[in-house]
This record gives C-alpha cells, sequence and structure tokens, in this order.
C-alpha cells in the first residue's frame, strides 16, 4: 500500500522535474553511443547479470512536455538534482506516518534513463497510453479506503473489503511483485532482475517476490488452454535481439497495471512481446509491446534502458512473517467485535 501513496506523489514530483528548460535534446529512444556487446561461446549476445531498472523518467509524458521526445543534457541534470534533494524527505515523511519503511528500504533512484527520453513509452509518439476501449476493465486501488470492486481484486495494493484475504490486492497478498511484472516496471525498491543463459532457455528472475520465469527458445508451440499468472512465454532470436512474445495469462490478473492510476483489462486478452538488447557492457535495451484490442484502442511501446549491477539479487520473503496481511482481517475482526459490545 506504501508503494501506490509513493507513485502518487513522485509523479507530481517528476512533472517538475522534468518540465522543459530549453530546447529538445538530438537523442533518441533506447541507448546512445552504443558499443558491441559482449558475446557468449554461441556467438550469441551475452545477456546474463544482475540489472537495475529503476528511474524517475515517468512512465507517461507530462503533457506540459507537449511533442518532446527527449530531454537536454541540462533538463536530464536539472530534473536529477531535484530528484535527490526530494526524494529523501519526501519517503521519510510517508514512511514513519503509515507505519511504513523509512528511506533506507526506497529504492526509487535519481537518475532519469541513459537515452534521456521524455517518457517510458516511445510508441505512441505522444508518449501516453492509448485511449480504453469502452467498457474495458478498470480497477483503481486507494491506500486510505477500500473501494468498491469485485474478485478478482486484480491492482496490486488496497482492497475491495475486509471480509477475507481475496478481497486484498495482490502484492498485499505477496502473490504478485508491483514491479516484476510481465512487463517490468519502475517503482518503490526491489527494481532488480537477474537473467541466465543456455542455448535452448531463458530465465528471468525477479527480485521483487522471487518471480523467475523460464522461457524456452526451442520452437516449441504456446500451451493449449493452461493459463499461467506471469503468461506462457516462447523465445526467439531476432539477430542479436532476444525476443519474447507471452500469452495465456490468467484473468486474475490485469492486462496492465501502470502503478498508482490503476490496472487496466483482463490478462485474458493480452498479448505481450519483449524485447532484450545488450548495447554495451554495462546496458540492456528492454522493450515491450502491450497488444490487448480488448483493452487498449492500439498498441504501445515502452523503452526503458536497464544498468548493469555489480552485486547480487536479495532474498524477498514477502510470503515469510506476513504479519500484515494477517494483521489487517484481524483488526477487522476486533472493530467488528467492539461494534457489537452494547
Amino acid at each position: 500500500m506504501t508503494y501506490r501513496l509513493l507513485s502518487f506523489v513522485m509523479a507530481l514530483v517528476l512533472v517538475a522535474c522534468l518540465a522543459p528548460t530549453g530546447a529538445a535534446g538530438q537523442t533518441t529512444p533506447g541507448v546512445t553511443n552504443a558499443t558491441a556487446p559482449p558475446r557468449l561461446a554461441d556467438g550469441r549476445p551475452d545477456l546474463q547479470g544482475v540489472w537495475d531498472f529503476r528511474t524517475i523518467t515517468p512512465l507517461q509524458r507530462s503533457r506540459r512536455l507537449g511533442d518532446r521526445a527527449a530531454l537536454t543534457e541540462e533538463e536530464a541534470a536539472t530534473a536529477e538534482a531535484r530528484a535527490a534533494e526530494t526524494q529523501t524527505a519526501l519517503v521519510e515523511s510517508i514512511g514513519g506516518k503509515i507505519g511504513a519503511y523509512n528511506a533506507f528500504w526506497f529504492d526509487i533512484g535519481t537518475n532519469v534513463v541513459s537515452s534521456r527520453q521524455t517518457s517510458l513509452i516511445v510508441d505512441p509518439p505522444d508518449g501516453r497510453l492509448p485511449a480504453l476501449v469502452e467498457g474495458a476493465p478498470r480497477q483503481v486501488g486507494s491506500l486510505t479506503r477500500d473501494v468498491p470492486g469485485e474478485r478478482p481484486v486484480r491492482y496490486r495494493s488496497g482492497g475491495i473489503g475486509l471480509d477475507g484475504p481475496e478481497d486484498r490486492a495482490l502484492a498485499e497478498r505477496c502473490l504478485v511483485g508491483f514491479n516484476s511484472g510481465p512487463p517490468m516496471m519502475p517503482s518503490g525498491y526491489n527494481n532488480n532482475m537477474q537473467l541466465f543463459q543456455t542455448p535452448d532457455h531463458v530465465v528471468v528472475v525477479n527480485e521483487m517476490v522471487h518471480d523467475a520465469r523460464i522461457i524456452p527458445l526451442d520452437g516449441r508451440p504456446h500451451l493449449d488452454g493452461i493459463r499461467q499468472w506471469m503468461g506462457d512465454a516462447r523465445g526467439h532470436w531476432d539477430g542479436d535481439t532476444l525476443v519474447v512474445e507471452s500469452r495465456n495469462y490468467t484473468g486474475k490478473t490485469s492486462s496492465f497495471d501502470p502503478g498508482a492510476t490503476g490496472s487496466f483489462g483482463s490478462g485474458e486478452t493480452l498479448h505481450l512481446t519483449e524485447r532484450f538488447t545488450r548495447v554495451d557492457e554495462d546496458t540492456l535495451l528492454y522493450e515491450y509491446t502491450v497488444n490487448d484490442p480488448a483493452t487498449f484502442s492500439r498498441p504501445f511501446t515502452v523503452a526503458l534502458p536497464m544498468r548493469k549491477l555489480d552485486m547480487p539479487v536479495f532474498e524477498y520473503a514477502c510470503h515469510e512473517g506476513n504479519y500484515g496481511l494477517l494483521n489487517i482481517l484481524r483488526g477487522a475482526r476486533a472493530d467488528e467485535a467492539a461494534q457489537e459490545q452494547p
């Protein structure tokens, strides 16, 4: 629940941090000044390593930036300086008041992405999420109150009631991480993933909730009639880029959850295409396209350069000692008992 409030406040901060102060930069989405990527013995690019995807670059471009696709170097430096000045105080002020973590546990980052793009969304050209299809399911959570809704609760934080664990959101129940996706999205902490390769498989392990996807590269067909929390992924190489296509998501998850603004659609209609490109020694370009004609009026594409970390991922023991959910329900029962007293 901390993440939803933090995301909302950070969105307001980023509008100010990324406001235009000069002429548009001459960068393009992705990464500039690329060098030849390292390769494995079989000649394939070496995508392995621990990759950090925290950034203050927002998912959607601020309307104040108009058609600006990139920041200048000066604008990027200003935005990063503002983030460094404001985020510690911001997180400290939130953490102590709602029984959450202090600033030590958050890992938002203070950097814009290396391409200096004004939004992670690079298509449509306006850097905004496409319009929703009429009637597309949408759920919006709340940090401070329960909101009306139906089971399953598809969004990540909050809930629709206190009758049982099924009334709480997915991340509160430790069923999914709020940044691991797929697709992966920067958030409040644990913005790290580790990638492993073999000749016929790739494994993507997210530090958040220890989600792991084992992706075959041997051309096998997608599953027939079996739906999975993280989708049914199949990979292939397109030149030096690993392409992963996923479908057959369960209807218990949303088509897309951008964070503070809520979740959209049903995973049952999602077709996700991810692209992993090793640009240089220290950069892995992660791109994905969300294609869900039952939810969005057109597909959209995100480009998120990840930076190499020289450290391991750590255990995220979400279920173990998960007293938060237990105490939410205990507190509700205690309130009910108190109300029954004469």
